[in-house]
């Protein structure tokens, strides 16, 4: 199954991870968006890690009232987040401070499932997806939202930026759809019925302006090219329950990275005839946060049910000396 090395494990007690995400300042940071009681009910906590030599290390640790589904870095100062949460808010968080939120954003009616920070130059733009079906775009300086994205028959579970195009994002749906959305115009640019079952996770590859995988609950990863999405460019099979999330990596065009309630998180190759590089099984609950290193060239960040945060590099990522 493949072994993997190179960092530290974390547990956060009483915690179940939702989300983990690299800093894109500072290598070796990462922060974690938690929930109490599986998310049903009780608290969240977002936890900011810090990997050392000895392992990983709590910096900050922040409590809502309500359990925490997502994170995301601020692409403009270093200490923010922003987080998601199950009564439907975003709280934007300063890890310089002790305290927090700073502000908290609540127009959703039903849990916030997924918060993204635009990455592209020249705009600063959040983009939150919920329970309540849509999608609503953020300037977090801005105390209301700029725009509220109708369309989706189904559970908003994902909303990812474009890397190249701005002002372009992907939501996915229970609703078994992909959808494209441009913040310029009214209405949805692009429905694709990607699965025939509830899409839990969506990215953009970062090489590849017109690809995006979707991961599902049919077990499957369908790769698409929003040129011509009649038929998927790739499909990806083994994870042997619902995918929760879905990375792309930074280094390599046709590498991917998905994580599952099967408890694996899977690497994958779209362009080999084998694409499945390697199976993690190192998690002994659902695993469902997943993310790679833009600092650190192959090094995982993953988080479960099990309240274990791990920071690692799977040895089919482990750049040869």
């Amino acid at each position: 199954m493949g072994t993997a090395g190179g960092g530290g494990v974390l547990r956060l007690p009483g915690l179940h991870g939702y989300a983990a995400e690299f800093s894109p300042y500072w290598p070796g940071r990462v922060a974690c968006a938690a929930a109490q009681y599986y998310g049903i009910a009780g608290c969240g906590t977002l936890a900011v890690l810090e990997q050392n030599e000895a392992g990983i290390a709590l910096l900050r640790s922040f409590d809502w009232n309500d359990g925490l589904f997502d994170v995301t870095w601020s692409e403009n100062n270093e200490h923010v987040l922003i987080t998601s949460s199950g009564d439907g808010s975003l709280q934007i968080w300063d890890t310089a401070k002790t305290k927090g939120p700073l502000q908290v954003y609540k127009e959703h009616t039903q849990e916030a499932y997924s918060v993204d920070w635009s990455q592209t130059r020249g705009e600063q733009l959040v983009v939150s997806g919920s329970w309540d079906q849509t999608a609503k775009l953020w300037d977090p300086a801005v105390g209301k939202s700029l725009c509220t994205f109708k369309g989706h028959e189904g559970v908003i579970y994902s909303t990812i930026w474009s890397p190249h195009i701005p002002g372009c994002f992907a939501s996915a749906s229970g609703d078994q759809t992909l959808r494209v959305w441009d913040v310029k115009a009214p209405g949805v640019k692009l429905v694709i019925p990607a699965h025939q079952a509830e899409i839990l996770s969506c990215d953009w590859c970062k090489y590849d302006e017109n690809l995006l995988v979707t991961g599902a609950v049919d077990c499957s990863l369908k790769g698409w090219d929003l040129r011509n999405v009649r038929q998927p460019v790739f499909i990806l099979l083994g994870h042997t329950y619902a995918i929760r999330r879905v990375k792309f990596s930074p280094f390599h065009a046709t590498l991917l990275a998905s994580c599952s309630y099967d408890f694996t998180v899977r690497f994958w190759d779209f362009s080999k005839c084998n694409p499945l590089l390697q199976t993690v099984e190192h998690h002994t609950e659902f695993t469902c946060g997943l993310d790679l290193s833009l600092h650190n060239r192959g090094q995982v960040v993953d988080c479960s049910w099990d309240e274990l945060v791990k920071i690692y590099t799977p040895s089919c990522l482990a750049v040869p000396v």
